[in-house]
């Protein structure tokens, strides 16, 4: 059953799959309730003492009675001081759950970004899902901790405080409701508009930080085209929609208050009117008038208060609505967890039936591919960009799923392997390696994070050594404690990629997929490269898409890619004699490298 996205889920609908996320929420939710109610309880005595302090103490008929005054006075500073107490309560009481619902929140949030698919997060600037994870999140806060509290004190002081107008007189109760009638009205009407104001602040919002994040990660291409004033004014652009869209939000949220505010001039003009004309007529006291006036501004005032919140309310609505909309995403790269079947450790044989992939919204790229690669050997898939390489090599180590068909690794269906068995089996070396923030040690932690500090040290010492790579580790500043920097820019291309080599050595997949990893290095680089490639494929299934021939000729079979299908298959020599496709490129590729 599919939930209501961000467009249809009403506030109600909203609220009810929040609390479904967050339960922390309601947490001691009955017992918060019971003490706002005794607070508004507390103020709503207010104006019954002062009644009786005008009526029994200072209208007494034998004059002005000190002790009765006194005695009021008194209990109404206890009463004070408890609802004040019990106040405080209600707001500790949400705060506290307030931050366990958040962080709940927050964890599924983040989960949820991990969990989907690569092709899922293509389809979204990175900066929005940051946007949604944090600053919507933050909105919420507010609301659940000092908005949501006050809201809920007011709306009972009014409750309370009303239900004590009516007790003294339903007469002058009628007139103060028919006084507030245009402010009901124009909240039916604003409110529905102030909310879509503010989902277009969030919306252009996320906007600004999706290409905030975006130029900081292009930020060397930016300068070195000399854009820089583009760039910024596609920024002021950004921010000067999101200062238009807040000051429409904010006018329409002020027209609310403004209603309030002649509401509660109206109600007390027409309860003094009434009241003194029924005092005059004697069927209220002049105490009760008194009271009456105080308890009309009393009830006038949480509403002030509550219309006054009903605008960061909205935002915060909306931006719940925004964190849901992710947390209830569909998650189309499902995780077997313990029901499924792990990948048998020293089996990488690959197995590709039938399979077949179409993009969202877009062509075909993969149209019946068909492929088997015994343990332990090496495929090079070949052909021109677009051709289908790279799709088929993701969905190998499953970035996404087939459209059709099945990809088994060791026998299994990729999709019945549980994850944390799939990402033991299978590493994938990127043609750019990307490393975390850090040093070299902490990056080579990810492939073996149960492993102890001497454990790791040892084992990734050895890796080194293993690749023909230790020379290289013991010239860097601080060995494997050298910092990389953000992504790993304080090393070059191929020092990068010789971390991310031994990474993948370290986790000791039984099959390797990769993305050519000496195409964008220097002649040097590229040998100690090559050479550690040998290293970590050696007695490993190594799928490489090959953007050099060479490669293609060292490896056990080649496949060739063209328009989505694999058009052939088989060792290097025999595609060179069969006088097809391959042996076109494999000859022009000759060709050049001997010009």
């Amino acid at each position: 059953m599919s939930r209501p996205t961000e467009d249809t889920m009403t506030v109600r609908q909203m609220f009810r799959r929040g609390l479904q996320v967050s339960p922390e929420f309601r947490a001691g939710l009955v017992v918060t309730l019971i003490l706002a109610a005794f607070a508004a309880g507390g103020r709503a005595a207010v104006p019954f003492l002062t009644q009786r302090v005008t009526d029994e103490g200072l209208l007494a008929e034998g004059g002005v009675d000190v002790d009765v005054v006194l005695a009021y006075a008194s209990a109404g500073t206890v009463v004070l001081i408890l609802a004040a107490v019990m106040a405080w309560r209600v707001r500790v009481r949400m705060g506290t759950a307030a931050e366990s619902g958040l962080a709940t929140l927050r964890t599924r949030a983040f989960g949820k970004v991990h969990e989907l698919s690569v092709l899922t997060q293509n389809e979204e600037q990175r900066g929005r899902y940051v946007s949604r994870v944090t600053g919507d999140v933050e909105t919420i806060r507010d609301l659940m901790q000092w908005t949501g509290a006050a809201m809920i004190i007011s709306a009972l002081e009014s409750t309370v405080i009303f239900a004590v107008m009516v007790i003294y007189s339903w007469q002058l109760s009628l007139l103060v409701l028919v006084a507030f009638l245009p402010m009901v009205g124009s909240l039916l009407w604003i409110q529905p508009r102030v909310r879509r104001a503010f989902q277009g602040v969030r919306s252009k919002m996320a906007d600004l930080l999706g290409r905030t994040s975006e130029q900081l990660e292009g930020v060397a291409t930016i300068r070195s085209y000399g854009v820089q004033q583009r760039m910024r004014d596609q920024l002021n652009e950004d921010i000067d929609d999101i200062l238009v869209a807040e000051r429409r939000a904010s006018i329409l949220a002020s027209l609310n208050f403004s209603s309030t505010v002649v509401g509660q001039s109206l109600a007390t003009g027409l309860a003094l009117i009434g009241g003194t004309v029924m005092a005059i007529n004697g069927s209220l006291s002049v105490g009760t008038v008194v009271a009456y006036a105080f308890l009309v501004y009393m009830f006038a005032g949480p509403l002030m208060w509550i219309i006054e919140m009903l605008a960061e309310m909205q935002r915060a609505v909306v931006g719940w609505r925004r964190v849901l909309e992710l947390v209830d995403q569909e998650v189309t790269v499902e995780d077997p967890g313990a029901a499924g079947t792990p990948i048998p450790h020293g089996h990488g044989e690959l197995s590709i039936e039938e399979v077949r992939l179409t993009y969202p919204g877009g062509p075909e790229v993969l149209k019946g591919v068909d492929l088997t690669v015994p343990a332990g050997k090496r495929i090079a898939l070949v052909g021109q960009t677009g051709s289908g390489k790279t799709s088929l090599a993701r969905l190998m180590s499953r970035f996404f799923d087939p459209t059709s068909g099945t990809v088994r690794v060791g026998g299994v269906d990729v999709r019945e392997v549980p994850m944390s068995s799939l990402r033991r089996s299978i590493a994938v070396v990127p043609q750019e390696g990307f490393l975390f923030d850090g040093t070299i040690r902490t990056n080579l932690a990810y492939a073996i994070p149960d492993a102890s500090p001497e454990d790791l040290e040892r084992r990734s010492l050895a890796a080194f050594e293993s690749l023909g790579l230790d020379a290289w580790v013991d010239a860097l500043p601080a060995g494997i404690d050298t910092h990389v920097g953000p992504r790993g820019e304080l090393l070059s291309a191929g020092e990068r990629q010789l971390v991310s080599i031994a990474r993948a050595y370290l986790r000791d997949p039984d099959l390797l997929i990769l993305d050519e990893a000496t195409s964008a290095v220097d002649p040097a680089t590229e040998v100690r490269i090559s050479r550690a490639l040998e290293g970590l494929m050696q007695g490993r299934t190594a799928v490489v898409i090959a953007h050099r021939l060479s490669t293609a000729e060292r490896a056990d079979l080649v496949g060739v890619m063209e328009h989505g299908e694999l058009v052939e298959v088989g060792p290097h020599r025999e595609l060179v004699d069969a006088g097809g496709i391959y042996a076109g490129l494999y000859a022009a590729w000759v060709s050049q490298t001997r010009d």
